[in-house]
């Protein structure tokens, strides 16, 4: 019983770690502490789907508990066993595994840009208000 149970904590807590990858940035945006450790499991999130063979040392702790719970461990990563069937049913290429990488990569490089973005868009338009707001005074004119 304590195995099957410590192998849904360790699915659950193993999906949880990719959707801090994928969208732990829109967090950070709120809670600046997160930065870093966002940023660290991102970078592992890469390096483990960049290089070939390696394995998220949460997959074989899963298939330890799996086995102690009597049910059959799983093969590869647990990308390949769990999202891998939902999002590509032909199975996990090589050329799939960077491509998802590069996912991760992508969507965090947007996540991150977006906020320095915004403050600078902020910025102009607020120093171009700011300009006709004084030109318009300087004219007799206010803003209301």
């Amino acid at each position: 019983m304590i195995y099957r149970w410590l192998t849904d904590l360790t699915v659950t807590i193993h999906f949880a770690f990719l959707i801090f990858v994928v969208a732990g940035g829109i967090a950070t945006r709120r809670y600046r502490w997160l930065i870093v450790p966002h940023l660290l499991c991102v970078a592992w999130a890469i390096y483990v789907e960049a290089t070939p063979g390696l394995v998220c040392p949460l997959t074989p702790l899963e298939n330890y508990f799996a086995i102690r719970a009597g049910r059959a461990g799983y093969e590869g990563s647990f990308v390949e066993h769990y999202l891998v069937p939902i999002l590509y049913p032909d199975g996990l290429t090589r050329t799939v595994q960077l491509a998802l990488a590069g996912l991760v990569m992508g969507i965090n490089l947007a996540i991150y840009a977006w906020s320095p973005v915004r403050r600078l868009a902020g910025k102009w338009h607020r120093a171009s208000s700011d300009s006709s707001a004084s030109r318009e005074k300087s004219h007799g004119r206010t803003i209301s």
